[in-house]
C-alpha cells in the first residue's frame, strides 16, 4: 500500500511541477500522467485530490513557505523543491489524512529522488518548522 501511495505522490508532484513550470492544464496533465501509471482508482483519486488541494490552496501554502524559509523568495526556490513543499504542507496543514511524520518522510524521499543534493535537508528543515503549527 505504501508503495502505491508513494507512486500517487510522485504523479502528483510531476503534475504540480509541470503546471508550475510550463503552465500546462492541470487536468490534462494529470490524466496523461495517470494513464502512464497503473494505480488503483483509490490511489489515482488520491493523486487528483493532492493536486487539486495544492492548487486550490497555493496562496496559503506559499505563505507558509515564505514564513518558514524567509531567506528564499518563493520564486527562487527550485521548482521541484517548491512543489514538494507545497504537497507536504497541504498534507500536513490542510488535508490531515496522514500523520505528520509520514508526510514529512514522504516529502524527504521525494526530495532525495527528484531534488538536488541539498533538497532533502532543505525540505526536512522547512517541514520540521511547519509541523510545529499542527495541533492534532
Amino acid at each position: 500500500m505504501a508503495g502505491a501511495r508513494r507512486r500517487a505522490r510522485v504523479i502528483a508532484l510531476k503534475a504540480l511541477y509541470e503546471v508550475d513550470s510550463v503552465r500546462h492544464d492541470r487536468d490534462e496533465t494529470l490524466t496523461r500522467l495517470l494513464a502512464d501509471e497503473r494505480l488503483s482508482e483509490e490511489n489515482a483519486a488520491f493523486a487528483r485530490e493532492l493536486v487539486s488541494g495544492v492548487i486550490q490552496n497555493k496562496e496559503k501554502i506559499d505563505l507558509n513557505i515564505q514564513n518558514f524559509a524567509p531567506a528564499w523568495p518563493i520564486e527562487q526556490i527550485p521548482v521541484v523543491d517548491r512543489n514538494i513543499l507545497r504537497l507536504a504542507i497541504f498534507e500536513i496543514l490542510l488535508d490531515n489524512k496522514v500523520p505528520v511524520k509520514v508526510a514529512i518522510n514522504e516529502a524527504v524521499e521525494l526530495a532525495k529522488t527528484f531534488g538536488s543534493d541539498n533538497s532533502s535537508k532543505f525540505v526536512n528543515g522547512v517541514l520540521g518548522s511547519v509541523s510545529a503549527l499542527v495541533t492534532r
